[in-house]
């Protein structure tokens, strides 16, 4: 694999050498997706199949194989771990741009709270263990070793341009990222089930839970395998309160091993390596004070959105479970929520958009290939919460009675729509804005203005050029570096201000949209507009696969608005 590593610092790589390479390397990025293909395609039907009552798939099947993944995944993460330690030059590169501390601290955070959940599933199977298979009881355990494991390989290894058994680092990369979609494609479908149960407990021909051993149909326990101790039920609605955090660390180490796939055998200039420039993971002048240049109107309006919405929600989740009349209040109270907070966040990612108008820095068009997934991810995402707000607006339209829910339940659907757009058109701008300071590329470079203190910058980019100052006795010709910080990053400008105002207000207001659903707030269920329009059969597939790709959009616009409070 010598071929592989990069040229010296005098030496170029030969033509005919460069076109090989690059074949080779598509070569091996198709076989190891081909191999994710397949493995996921197996989990995913395993998964479906065992969520039904008709299909005589197993809980048991899914749990073996499930576990048997992660194994594989635990054993491949090891060796790739031990080869690194043991062999330093196997990684002449680190991606700056790759595995930000706050995607790892949510990584971090999510993997707590799913060891917390596989503590709660083993309590939950361990309290009727006489009539379990031992399948039930390993799983999560496996699991808890998996995400410790994975977790630390992600937080030292997540920057890594590996140059050494390349094919193999791929594949291995690849069945990793296919085994957390298939523990986050089991997630989903344990929540949604267990929802649709919930929400549909008068509809005879409802799915059960495969992960309700007592509820279901031709499982291979017997009928005294029951939950009905107050300990045994803690688990079981503690687990599955605790499903968003599982899917969501699942979904953060997927976004980051698809990174670490993009950047095996990459060869990086030094302007990308180490620390780095543009995409905002390296050192600049706003790492140092990230809190102290805003306005505080963004983060006080957000805050009070995101308290008033968690006092919403409280509410909701107590009415809409109690009689008919309670139950219309809370859908209100939830819709007139939701649409003020949907239409601030509008005009305030429309309004960022209008303040990048008059931003002078250039647009960054390095290649960058965690830039590119949070663009992909964000549009793709998106897709989801349009498929269910389009469905909506067409049930609300024909259908039957118009009243103040229906105008409500119109008016969501519509802002929901625009606040997606406008939101990931703020946001993708602001990914590819260069870093504080970076200049157009057709404006000439200006020399630094020694000896300055204070600098206007709208003033300082009318001057062709600054005057030359005289050099104090000692003093070195460059300047003190101060005063070059603060011409290339005036730290009090009033738009930076505003920029980190909006992204932290468009930041705590998707929190709270993300807890709401997270969570288990269904208006689309307890609004009965879509359901009579379409069917329960219908409007319940819709939303469970559209659902989760909402929600993830939330959480992953949270990561994204972050890295744009600290770009501005």
């Amino acid at each position: 694999m010598s071929e592989e590593l990069a040229p010296g610092p005098t030496e170029s790589p030969p033509a005919p050498r460069a076109g090989p390479r690059e074949v080779w390397k598509k070569g091996g990025r198709l076989l190891s997706v081909l191999l994710a293909v397949n493995v996921l395609l197996l989990a995913c039907t395993l998964i479906s199949g065992g969520a039904f009552n008709k299909v005589a798939v197993y809980d048991t099947d899914v749990f073996a194989l499930l576990t048997t993944m992660m194994l594989l995944a635990a054993l491949w993460i090891l060796f790739y771990v031990l080869r690194t330690v043991r062999c330093p030059e196997a990684v002449p590169y680190r991606d700056a741009h790759a595995g930000p501390i706050w995607l790892r601290g949510g990584l971090v955070l999510f993997g707590i709270c799913t060891l917390i959940m596989d503590v709660f599933k083993t309590g939950y199977y361990s309290s009727f263990f006489e009539c379990q298979s031992a399948i039930k009881i390993l799983h999560p355990l496996i699991q808890a070793l998996f995400v410790i494991i994975q977790t630390y390989f992600l937080w030292v290894s997540a920057k890594d341009c590996i140059h050494v058994h390349l094919d193999l680092t791929r594949c291995g990369l690849m069945f990793t990222l296919a085994t957390n979609l298939a523990i986050w494609m089991a997630a989903v479908v344990d929540e949604s089930v267990h929802q649709a149960h919930s929400d549909s407990s008068s509809h005879s021909n409802t799915s059960h839970s495969r992960l309700a051993p007592d509820q279901r149909a031709g499982s291979q326990v017997g009928e005294d395998c029951s939950c009905n101790t107050a300990v045994c039920q803690i688990f079981q609605q503690g687990y599955f309160y605790l499903y968003p955090f599982n899917i969501e660390y699942s979904l953060f180490a997927s976004t980051m091993l698809y990174v670490m796939w993009k950047n095996v055998g990459r060869l990086l200039s030094s302007s990308t390596h180490g620390h780095g420039h543009g995409h905002g993971h390296g050192h600049s002048p706003s790492r140092v004070s990230l809190f102290r240049e805003t306005f505080f109107a963004g983060p006080i309006l957000g805050l009070i959105l995101f308290v008033v919405g968690l006092a919403i929600f409280i509410i909701y989740e107590v009415q809409v479970s109690g009689e008919e009349g309670r139950t219309q209040q809370a859908l209100v109270m939830y819709y007139s929520f939701n649409i003020a907070c949907l239409g601030l966040m509008t005009l305030v990612s429309l309004s960022g958009s209008i303040i990048y108008r008059f931003d002078r820095r250039a647009m960054d068009h390095h290649k960058n290939p965690t830039r590119t997934l949070d663009v992909a991810l964000l549009m793709g995402a998106a897709l989801g919460q349009y498929a269910i707000s389009y469905y909506s607006i067409v049930a609300v339209v024909a259908g039957t009675p118009r009243d103040l829910l229906g105008a409500l339940n119109l008016a969501h659907a519509l802002l929901m729509i625009a606040q997606h757009i406008f939101q990931n058109v703020f946001i993708i701008e602001s990914l590819h804005r260069g870093p504080p300071g970076a200049e157009p590329h057709d404006t000439p470079p200006k020399e630094p203005c020694h000896g300055l203190t204070f600098a206007n910058l709208d003033a300082l980019h009318t001057l062709p050029s600054c005057p030359p100052t005289p050099t104090l006795a000692g003093s070195s010709p460059a300047g003190p570096p101060e005063a070059v910080a603060i011409i290339l990053a005036p730290e009090g400008h009033w738009r930076r201000r505003c920029l980190k105002d909006i992204s932290l207000f468009l930041l705590l207001c998707n929190i709270i949209l993300w807890i709401m659903p997270a969570f288990g707030a269904r208006p689309h269920f307890s609004n009965t507009v879509e359901v009579d329009f379409y069917g329960y059969s219908l409007w319940a597939a819709i939303v469970n696969i559209c659902l989760p790709f909402g929600i993830f959009y939330r959480m992953h616009a949270v990561s994204s608005l972050l890295e744009v409070y600290v770009l501005s």
